[in-house]
């Protein structure tokens, strides 16, 4: 079961967007699509998908929050043919935010945000290496800048069993930002590598709402701790909804949320959603009882 899950707020594009990814991908698939109905934005379309192996959710829930190239996915190809092909695709109508080249990290790499709004760094990998297919890129900047490093340490604190992997610092002078502090670090949670760093140039895009990430727990424990352990906003609690002490949007939400509504029949599964969208964080026995 993946642990933190990827998930993705846009305006009314969200299948659509979903669909065009899974065709880019090998191992890829839309796994369900939901309606929402009477939620605060009217009714949100939900879809869950999968990119090379990986889980991902996605809202059509109106216009309120867009994506930014605060976070990223990073992509590992084998092949500049490959970097040349997903480039191609998925730099069409959108914005190239670093052109299609050759840098010193990696002889083929270009770094674009899509036509939805998603941005990607394409990066040519040593093939003798196994990689991870798709990594979440967390870029500190605006506000943020100079906090990756503390905030490494403390997602490493939070999930157990997490590991520090690589971890590389600026040098003095070398980028114009000079709050950054990591150039480059990996977090690894449950086998999933999350690349954490600071934005060295000085961009001001900050994380938002548009791309959260969902912690999926066990049980009321585990919904509990992190809860205690991710929210530093008040104002921002709401039907799971948390911000951290760094701005990252995280969902605290139960990893059999979809048992409990596939089994609650339409008048439960309204009844479970009228329950959800009361509540501050989720009280999974509150929920079950709202689906019998």
């Amino acid at each position: 079961m993946q642990k933190i899950i990827p998930h993705l707020w846009y305006d009314k594009e969200a299948l659509e967007a979903a669909t065009w990814y899974t065709e880019l991908f090998e191992d890829s698939k839309i796994i369900q699509t939901s309606t929402i109905s009477d939620t605060p934005s009217g009714d949100a379309h939900t879809v869950d998908f999968q990119l090379a192996g990986m889980r991902f959710c996605a809202i059509s829930a109106g216009p309120y929050f867009s994506l930014n190239p605060s976070i990223s996915l990073m992509v590992a190809c084998t092949s500049p043919e490959e970097v040349d092909r997903l480039h191609s695709s998925l730099s069409a109508g959108g914005i190239e935010l670093m052109p299609l080249g050759e840098y010193p990290f990696s002889k083929r790499y270009a770094w674009v945000q899509d036509k939805y709004g998603l941005s990607w760094q394409l990066m040519l990998v040593d093939s003798d290496k196994e990689q991870q297919r798709i990594r979440m890129n967390l870029l500190f900047s605006g506000e943020a800048c100079g906090k990756a490093e503390e905030a490494l340490d403390y997602y490493a604190s939070v999930f157990e069993g997490a590991e520090k992997g690589y971890v590389n610092y600026y040098q003095k002078g070398e980028v114009p930002e000079e709050r950054a502090v990591i150039n480059y670090s990996e977090l690894n949670v449950e086998g999933n590598q999350i690349v954490i760093m600071d934005h060295g140039m000085g961009g001001d895009f900050t994380f938002n709402e548009a791309f959260s990430l969902m912690v999926s727990c066990n049980d009321q424990e585990e919904i509990d701790y992190f809860w205690e352990k991710l929210s530093f906003v008040p104002e921002s609690e709401q039907c799971g909804w948390v911000k951290d002490q760094f701005g990252l949007s995280w969902q605290i939400v139960p990893e059999h949320m979809d048992e409990i509504m596939a089994g609650a029949g339409e008048e439960g599964r309204k009844r479970v959603m009228d329950a959800l969208l009361k509540m501050k964080k989720l009280e999974i026995a509150a929920l079950e009882r709202a689906g019998k």
